[in-house]
């Protein structure tokens, strides 16, 4: 029975289960467990990941009993395989340990496994960027963090909680803004986290504009549960720009860092600037674009109109051309997000093809940014998998964090860790 089992087939299933049903946590599990056989945490995870295996080699091998002891073979077989084809292991003597909730597509895992930590939990909710998030680290993020059955996965004695939480209002009604206010929110569900596991450190990254969020409220209300309901040291939040980390895009974030009250931790300086100055040119893809990126004529027409229209109101418009010499805005889906980052690449022209729809596609050179221009604009790499469509890959990299910001960050905290 050991030697019929096909482990392709068991991997290559993940996904076929999951998408039917969305809410079921055995193929995060399982893969969760795969990814902790040498830490000690998999054992919040082996129940389910045997129950997965065995319904796999159940429906590969129907004539046979499948007995514990065969799953708990096939998982050691999987183990054994297991970074064979991942893009981006864990690290093989990780430093520390950390979760990474709202995960994405894995930008704080990524910067995070840079500095030689181990994930041991991690939840996303989108289907696709599970996708490629299992691509990347060979890992099914778990589904829905509001729910208690996906908290229950949850480690214990985990170092860091990273969390790109989605920015919502509070109905503090007048009250002082507490732990209590926040229910209903998803900074909740990060708090009661918090609360529940105690991590050393905590890393939250939000969109600029939280500062000033229902005028100041609901940052101010962040803070006091963190500070006086949670009792973590937390210094002023900052905004950090990716330009200033090696990324050629002006992307402002606010990042919160915390230091649990056992660590004595009590000063912390974000990161200087790197100075690692680049452009956009340094991020442009070298080989010739395909055509489906280049805007027709009659579009840009329609483009500059409008830009007209709503300048000579004193409005701004979305759509804007970048010199190759310049920096990009920072990307965003949705509405004109692929608009606001144009660029002109001439190497249109040489295209045979082309030249005989020239009414259709226009021959100044303008097109949009590429995916992969994209990623590299919020520091991927470029081995970094893209196994989904142009529409949602701009949508996954346009929410995610720039990886270089967040790395330099990350080193901050886990230095003073290291002396704890």
């Amino acid at each position: 029975m050991k030697e019929r089992i096909d482990i392709e087939n068991i991997d290559g299933q993940l996904f076929e289960i999951k998408v039917v049903d969305p809410d079921n946590s055995k193929p995060a599990s399982f893969t969760h467990y795969l990814h902790n056989h040498k830490n000690g945490v998999s054992q919040f995870y082996k129940k389910d990941a045997l129950s997965y295996v065995k319904e796999i080699l159940k429906k590969e091998y129907p004539t046979e009993k499948i007995t514990n002891q065969i799953a708990e073979e096939a998982l050691r077989y999987l183990i054994f395989d297991l970074n064979k084809s991942v893009p981006f292991p864990a690290p093989e003597k990780p430093k520390f340990k950390f979760i990474d909730l709202f995960a994405g597509i894995g930008g704080f895992r990524l910067a995070f496994q840079n500095l030689k930590g181990k994930c041991v939990f991690t939840s996303e909710w989108d289907k696709y960027s599970k996708q490629t998030y299992k691509a990347n680290f060979g890992e099914i993020p778990f589904g829905d963090i509001t729910k208690p059955e996906t908290k229950n996965y949850i480690p214990d004695n985990f170092d860091v909680l990273c969390a790109g939480f989605p920015c919502q209002a509070f109905s503090i009604a007048g009250r002082r803004g507490g732990f209590e206010d926040t229910r209903g929110t998803l900074f909740f569900d990060v708090a009661e986290i918090i609360k529940k596991k105690q991590p050393k450190a905590i890393f939250l990254e939000n969109v600029k504009g939280l500062r000033n969020h229902d005028k100041g409220k609901t940052l101010a209300t962040i803070l006091n549960v963190l500070r006086e309901d949670l009792d973590y040291y937390v210094p002023e939040p900052q905004i950090i720009n990716a330009k200033e980390f090696g990324v050629p895009q002006n992307r402002e974030r606010i990042f919160i860092v915390g230091f649990h009250k056992d660590t004595g931790i009590k000063d912390f300086e974000y990161p200087k600037p790197t100075n690692k100055e680049r452009v956009l040119e340094d991020v442009l893809e070298q080989n010739k674009v395909s055509v489906k990126y280049y805007l027709s004529t009659t579009y840009i027409d329609t483009l500059r109109k409008h830009k007209a229209r709503h300048e000579s109101k004193g409005n701004g418009f979305g759509y804007e051309i970048i010199p190759n010499d310049g920096t990009a805005n920072a990307v965003v889906c949705g509405g004109m997000g692929r608009e606001r980052n144009l660029v002109f690449d001439d190497r249109l022209t040489n295209f045979k093809p082309v030249t005989n729809i020239s009414g259709k596609v226009n021959r100044e050179g303008i097109r949009k940014m590429t995916p992969r221009e994209w990623a590299r604009l919020q520091g991927f790499p470029d081995n970094f998998k893209i196994v989904v469509s142009d529409a949602q890959a701009y949508k996954q990299f346009g929410n995610s964090v720039a990886v270089p910001a967040i790395q330099a960050t990350a080193e901050k905290i886990i230095e003073k860790l290291s002396c704890k």
